[in-house]
């Protein structure tokens, strides 16, 4: 055979991640290529069968499709909220037309230089009393 020869587990060592992520990834390789039988791969990881099945689930389908950075959207969430969310909007718009219906229908008193029987006042500035000139001078 010629070329280099093919790169094994071993490979794993030249990723960078933590010595335990390593260790994992290269017992569950040594598994897949027929080099470690599962009880060896389960007493160096120091698991049990179905934890080791449920690792290598998940290196298998990590290799497939990587599973996007962060917190996984909650869709439990949003469409328990979506209701009152939509209940409280329509809540609000009922309370807004209210409104406008009752400042159309409320009547307004009329200008008080339209209201019959009162006299008008005549001041130049209505909101300061007048000042009173003292005879001393």
């Amino acid at each position: 055979m010629r070329g280099r020869r093919p790169a094994g587990p071993e490979i794993v060592e030249q990723l960078h991640g933590s010595a335990q992520a390593r260790q994992r990834l290269r017992v569950v390789l040594e598994t897949l290529a027929g080099r470690l039988r599962l009880q060896e791969a389960c007493q160096q990881l120091g698991i049990g069968p179905v934890r080791f099945h449920t690792l290598r689930q998940a290196v298998l389908e990590a290799a497939l499709e990587p599973r996007p950075v962060g917190r996984p959207p909650r869709d439990d969430d949003a469409a328990a909220l979506a209701g009152p969310v939509e209940d409280m909007t329509a809540a609000l718009e009922a309370s807004r037309l209210r409104e406008e219906v009752a400042l159309i229908l409320t009547p307004r008193p009329a200008p008080p230089e339209e209201m019959p029987g009162k006299k008008k006042r005549t001041r130049s500035r209505p909101d300061r009393p007048r000042k009173r000139r003292t005879g001393s001078g």
